[in-house]
């Protein structure tokens, strides 16, 4: 792939990326995407209808898959579970993991994705 096809690829998904970008508490900006695609530590999976952002985590004893970002339409999003799955499994992860909003759930479940828990957030002041 060209070196500015990801950049291409990027602003096209922008919306998308800014619209899950409003759910993540404030942890990155559109800007701290597109860096961390070009620098590798992310990964763009692009659709025709929408897309996904992941990043590897590595903890002490276990390689995940995080799926960090998604938007879109949700079918696009569900089409690309098994893709996506077998990449991670290519790179050696053992899991993948994702937070988001509880809807996820309904959809996640028939797909084999189980609830390990809950993420509370408070701003401090």
């Amino acid at each position: 792939m060209a070196k500015d096809a990801p950049v291409n690829e990027l602003e096209r998904c922008r919306p998308w990326i800014e619209a899950a970008l409003e759910y993540s508490g404030g942890t990155h900006i559109f800007d701290d995407i597109v860096q961390g695609i070009l620098d590798g530590r992310m990964q763009l999976w692009p659709a025709p209808r929408g897309c996904i952002v992941t990043e590897i985590v590595v903890y002490p004893r276990k390689r995940v898959l995080n799926l960090f970002l998604a938007g879109g339409e949700l079918d696009q999003i569900l089409d690309m579970h098994d893709a996506v799955k077998a990449w991670a499994k290519e790179q050696d992860c053992e899991a993948a993991q994702l937070a988001g909003r509880l809807g996820w759930k309904r959809v996640l479940e028939p797909l084999g994705w189980k609830t390990q828990h809950v993420n509370f957030q408070k701003e401090i002041d």
